[in-house]
Parts: C-alpha cells; sequence; structure tokens
C-alpha cells in the first residue's frame, strides 16, 4: 500500500519546484520559436537574397544550412554547459546573442556579413532549444508533461511552418533586412522574462571537460553537413564529398566510442540502450526532416515553378500555418491519454497522404490544390511530433533527462540540415533531367524528385511509429 501511494506522489511532483511553471519557460520558449522561425524563414526569401547578392542556389542554400550546422556543432556542449553554468546565465547570454547575430544580417551589405549574422544566431538556437526541454522536464511532474512537451512541439512544429508565411508578408512591403528586424521585439520580450521570471533549476558541478571529444564532435558533424550540403554543387561522386563524408563518419564514430566508454562523457550515449529514447528519437528526426525538406522545396516551387508573387506565397502557406498549430496544441495530450503509438503512426501516414499529393502537382496546378496538400501534410507532421518526443523522454530519469534532450535536439539539427542539403540536391538532380526549355516546368520537375525524398521518409517514419509500445504516461 505504501508502496503504491510512494509511486502516486512521485507521479505527482516535479523533479524542482518552481514558483510559475509556466511563466519560467514563457522566456525560453519565445527564444525557442524565434530561432526555429529563422531556420525556415529565409526559404521564401532565398530568390530575392540570389539577386541581391549574385549568388547561386548552392551558396544561397549555406544561410539555412550553415545556420543549422552551428546549431548541430554546439547543441552537443548544452549539456555540459548546464553543468558549468546557470540556466539563467545561459538563456541570457543566448538571447542577447540572438539579438546580436539578428542586427549584424539586418545590417549586412554582402553576403560574407550576412551568413556571418546567420551563425551567431545559431549559437543561440543551438542553446536554447536543449534548455527549453531540460527545464520542462525537471520543473513539470511527469503527469503534466505529455501537454508540456505539446506546448514545446507546438513552438517547434508551428514556427517553421508560419515562418515563410511571414517572410511572404515581410517581402511583400518591405526588403528583405526586415526578416531580421522582426526578430528582435519578440527577442526582448523573451529576455525580460528571463530576466525576471526564470528560475534556476541545474546543478552547476563543472566537471571535466574533455578536449578531445569537443574536437571529434565538432570535426564529424561539421564534415557530415558540409559533405551533404556541397553534394548539389560538386556532386555526390566528387572525391572532395566523398572525402568529407568518410572522415565524418569515421570520427563520428571514434566520438560515440569515446563517449561510452570515459567516465565524464560530453554527451551520455548510454540512453540510447533503452529502446523507447531510440526508437522516439529516430521518430522525431525523420518527422523534422519531413518538415524541413518540404519547407524548403514547396515556397521555391511556388515562386519558380508556378510563378506565384512572393507576397502571395505567403499567403498560400498560412492556412498550413494554421493546421500545424491547432494540431500542435493537442497533440501532446494524446499522449496522455492513448500513448505515443497511436497519433505518431496516425501523423506519418497523414504526411504520407501530403507528400503524394505534392508529388503530383504540375507547374499548372491549382492554388487551392497546392494548399490542401501543404495543410494535409501539416496536420500529420506535429501529429507524430510530439508523440515520439514524449515517448524518447519520458524513458529517461534524472539527470538522463538533460542528456536526453541534448542528444534529441542535436540529432535533430544535424539531420534536418543533411535533409535540406539532400532536398537541394534532388531538386538540382530533377531540374538536370528535364529536356525541355521551360524554366517553370523544369523547376517543377526538380521540385517532384525533391518531394518523392519527403514521401520515402513519411514511409519510414510510420514504420518506426509501428514499432512504439502502446503505453500511456505514466504507466
Amino acid at each position: 500500500m505504501e508502496s503504491s501511494e510512494s509511486h502516486t506522489t512521485s507521479l505527482q511532483k516535479p523533479q524542482v519546484e518552481v514558483k510559475h511553471r509556466w511563466l519560467a519557460i514563457t522566456g525560453l520558449m519565445l527564444g525557442a520559436f524565434v530561432g526555429m522561425l529563422s531556420e525556415t524563414s529565409l526559404n521564401i526569401a532565398l530568390p530575392q537574397l540570389m539577386d541581391a547578392f549574385s549568388l547561386k542556389a548552392s551558396t544561397a542554400q549555406w544561410l539555412i544550412t550553415g545556420y543549422m550546422l552551428v546549431i548541430g556543432i554546439i547543441l552537443p556542449f548544452s549539456s555540459l554547459l548546464s553543468k558549468w553554468f546557470t540556466t539563467r546565465q545561459l538563456t541570457i547570454f543566448a538571447l542577447l546573442d540572438f539579438i546580436t547575430g539578428a542586427v549584424i544580417s539586418a545590417l549586412a551589405t554582402n553576403f560574407g556579413i550576412l551568413l556571418t549574422g546567420r551563425m551567431i544566431q545559431g549559437i543561440a538556437t543551438g542553446m536554447i532549444l536543449p534548455l527549453m526541454f531540460t527545464v520542462v522536464m525537471t520543473i513539470f511532474p511527469p503527469y503534466k508533461l505529455g501537454t508540456a512537451m505539446g506546448m514545446c512541439s507546438l513552438v517547434i512544429m508551428v514556427a517553421p511552418a508560419i515562418g515563410p508565411t511571414i517572410t511572404g508578408l515581410i517581402l511583400g512591403k518591405l526588403s528583405w533586412n526586415w526578416i531580421f528586424w522582426f526578430f528582435i521585439p519578440f527577442l526582448l520580450i523573451a529576455l525580460l522574462f528571463s530576466v525576471f521570471s526564470l528560475e534556476n533549476v541545474g546543478q552547476v558541478t563543472k566537471p571535466h571537460v574533455d578536449v578531445l571529444s569537443l574536437l571529434e564532435s565538432i570535426i564529424s558533424f561539421s564534415c557530415l553537413v558540409m559533405g551533404v550540403s556541397f553534394a548539389s554543387s560538386l556532386g555526390w561522386s566528387s572525391p572532395i564529398i566523398l572525402s568529407m563524408l568518410a572522415v565524418g563518419i569515421i570520427v563520428l564514430g571514434f566520438y560515440a566510442h569515446r563517449q561510452l566508454n570515459i567516465k565524464n562523457p560530453v554527451l551520455n550515449l548510454r540512453v540510447f540502450a533503452k529502446p523507447a529514447f531510440a526508437k522516439g528519437t529516430i521518430g522525431v528526426m525523420i518527422d523534422f526532416s519531413i518538415i524541413l525538406s518540404s519547407m524548403y522545396l514547396l515556397p521555391q516551387y511556388i515562386q519558380k515553378g508556378m510563378l506565384v508573387a512572393v507576397a502571395l506565397t505567403g499567403i498560400i502557406m498560412l492556412p498550413g500555418g494554421i493546421a500545424n498549430a491547432v494540431v500542435s496544441a493537442f497533440a501532446g495530450r494524446l499522449y496522455d491519454s492513448v500513448g505515443a503509438k497511436k497519433p505518431a503512426v496516425s501523423g506519418f501516414l497523414i504526411a504520407a497522404v501530403g507528400a503524394i499529393m505534392l508529388l503530383l502537382t504540375n507547374k499548372d496546378s491549382s492554388i487551392a490544390y497546392v494548399i490542401t496538400a501543404h495543410v494535409i501534410l501539416m496536420i500529420g507532421t506535429p501529429l507524430a511530433m510530439a508523440p515520439s518526443q514524449t515517448y524518447a523522454l519520458n524513458a529517461l530519469e534524472g539527470l538522463e533527462s538533460a542528456d536526453g534532450s541534448t542528444i534529441l535536439n542535436t540529432l535533430q539539427q544535424v539531420v534536418g540540415a543533411i535533409a535540406t542539403a539532400l532536398a537541394t540536391s534532388f531538386l538540382a538532380l530533377g531540374q538536370n533531367a528535364y529536356t525541355g526549355n521551360n524554366a517553370a516546368a523544369s523547376f517543377t520537375n526538380g521540385s517532384h524528385y525533391g518531394f518523392v525524398f519527403t514521401l520515402v521518409l513519411t514511409i519510414i517514419g510510420t514504420i518506426v511509429a509501428l514499432n512504439f509500445k502502446s503505453q500511456k504516461s505514466g504507466k
């Protein structure tokens, strides 16, 4: 009897008590929102930026891939940073860093300065994302975890979905510089919340820093992302590309081996021994890749394939963003009531329908058809995201939560960068395969190659989700 009461009590108490849970994470959620908004907001502006700075598509893509590359480099260190600095110190630094990067990008007079500003912003996003999840896992009791994680997923899912819409509306009236000025008011509000409402929830233990692990992490993730990114312009058979990928894979192997065998790993990879965490993480990575690949291709297809103006492109993307927000708002609660398997499988299958519809588009497709396909895709992806994420993190206990959050976000961003780069490669492959002289039809053909990649991801995601155990929160 006492054991049962003790178990019930443990489900009602968070790891750390704070005065106002939602106020405590508001600053982090706003920061994460802007970070994810920044990740896809430039997709729709790439044609304008290519004209403004006389860039090739493969070069302009680095404004997206470079941003995600920095996030992927910083993320593995976030768990270590949280043991050297307080929650407030890290959050406030990250938000100030983001504001600095946004100002630099807004004032950029050439591509190099713009890319530098983007990468500075990437540092902030790489710190904020895992912090948000770690704080949520720490201050919310298990029985409310699904709802809290659902709100975090809402932030992560809605921002990329509405990014193209916001950018399209800005570009319809203003220059591309205002995309970055738009970020700053949200970041300032996030900073105020963090200063006045965020409490320190972690323990500063200042463990030994393994320099070799840090170097291996930077080299492996950088080589993998750059190798895939440059493949769209240099070709997959290029000796440079093959060398980068080989170095990335080999060093990643050494990195993983070292993390599993040293006393104080930078990233605790031992959590992958828990099947639920491993499967949930794979589900999240696939789902995020679906979002980023489709959100990279669709705005460009609408502009270059359907020949729609940039402002109208943003409006076309809006219904999908709204659908994403609505589904994300309740997807987390589904985990609390029915577990992860059913919503995740349903989400990937619905996303597959949207991907098939996009694959069947042509240069003469109606706007209504494209909107419908996008809405269906944006219903499926958040339905799979929140349950997969909660399924993974709920398998961990205590200090494992911070490591799990870091791993989840690191792989999510690295795989997201790779997915965007692969979508670019398939886009170029499809354009080269087109034999006619119609530029719009050529771009449409390239988009189809990219959407095949998105469809394959939805199928893989469905297979992974089918292997989730049917269990409810707290059981």
